[in-house]
């Protein structure tokens, strides 16, 4: 087992429920997943996986749509005429009108098999970056020591004065605001250009703190998460 196997995952990681009758899927999408920072469990069937949506709380579903019995099409619409779940849908067919059947269930995304594990990730983290929780984050503004932060507008203050950012300095206080005072994975806010072993997350880290640290090499209110992610330390 690697090192990064035995990263602990945060209690407020995002939970995830991987649908695929393929157990050798299954089995990577749980190792490849959690390895990013993630809460999955994993089902075999529509079947199971509805009895784990009646008993657990889940952030995302990745369902595959081609599984015998109750397909993941159907599982999908089901979902969602009870729920607001984000959903992503795989499949190993890549016409035009599957791809629309799926988004017309409610799914929020479609990934074609055979896929690159980084893209899953990246879809993952955009559609939860998207989704948002529902509280605290979908307050307007989230205010952290002498900062304020206004999600609709994506604009930094610090008293009456507004706190210039760039594009990346406010995507990532976007992503971080969205979830105050949790763990948002690096992964979540690495963009979808993204590519394995891309320190430009850290370097917007680092530009953003010298912003809204008073002393950047000891951090409070933007905080690292050793091995998962980072915090944005909000006020209540």
């Amino acid at each position: 087992m690697t090192a990064a196997e035995l990263r602990p995952i945060a209690d407020d990681a995002a939970h995830l429920l991987v649908v695929d009758d393929d157990s050798r899927i299954r089995s990577l999408l749980h190792k490849f997943l959690t390895t990013n920072g993630y809460r999955v469990t994993t089902a075999s069937s529509a079947s199971e996986a509805r009895l784990k949506l009646d008993s657990l709380s889940f952030d995302l579903l990745v369902l595959d749509v081609m599984m015998p019995g109750e397909n993941g099409l159907d599982l999908a619409r089901a979902v969602r005429a009870r729920s607001a779940v984000p959903i992503l849908m795989l499949t190993a067919r890549s016409e035009a009108e599957d791809r629309i059947a799926g988004l017309e269930t409610g799914a929020d995304d479609y990934l074609v098999k055979p896929f690159n594990p980084r893209e899953l990730l990246l879809r993952v983290g955009g559609i939860l970056r998207r989704a948002g929780p529902a509280t605290p984050g979908s307050a307007p503004e989230v205010r952290f020591g002498p900062f304020a932060f206004h999600r609709g507008r994506g604009e930094l203050k610090r008293g009456d004065e507004v706190v210039r950012l760039t594009d990346r300095e406010r995507d990532l206080l976007a992503a971080l605001a969205e979830r105050p005072g949790q763990t948002v994975p690096r992964a979540a806010i690495a963009g979808d250009d993204a590519a394995p072993g891309d320190r430009a997350v850290d370097v917007v880290v680092t530009r953003l703190r010298r912003k809204i640290e008073a002393d950047p090499t000891n951090p409070i209110l933007l905080q690292t998460v050793r091995g998962l992610g980072y915090r944005l330390l909000a006020d209540e």
